[in-house]
């Protein structure tokens, strides 16, 4: 039914101007849009919303991943950036090789998680062929 419907994520943020420029200074990205209450971003193959929040989620698992072509190069420029990445047992240097993951992902993936302004969880991610 909703195999050909387009995604988009959406985050919840306490303060969406802080959350606007924690984006920007620590990811690199603008909106494209805005509206009263809400923020829309657009990425080479996706779309994800800011949007204020009087609850948000308690952020124990991943909101929204990046998928990226060298995860150890930008764990270095996010790091480089002012960005924190968790710390998990197995982890290299806050990257953690998963496998076993969805069969279209390869053998799995390469991963580091860290947190936005507002609490929640983000993550990037390189597919192991």
């Amino acid at each position: 039914m909703l195999t050909n419907a387009r995604f988009e994520a959406r985050i919840p943020t306490q303060d969406l101007e802080r959350a606007r420029r924690w984006y920007a200074e620590k990811l690199g990205l603008e909106p494209v849009e805005e509206r009263d209450g809400g923020l829309r971003y657009e990425g080479a193959a996706g779309v994800f919303c800011l949007f204020a929040s009087a609850g948000a989620s308690d952020g124990s698992f991943t909101q929204m991943g990046f998928y990226v072509d060298d995860v150890e190069t930008t764990v270095a420029e996010l790091r480089a950036r002012g960005v924190v990445f968790e710390q998990y047992e197995g982890a290299v240097d806050g990257i953690m090789d998963i496998e076993g993951n969805y069969p279209s992902k390869g053998r799995g993936e390469r991963a580091a998680w860290f947190r936005d302004s507002e609490g929640n969880m983000l993550g990037v991610a390189e597919v192991v062929p």
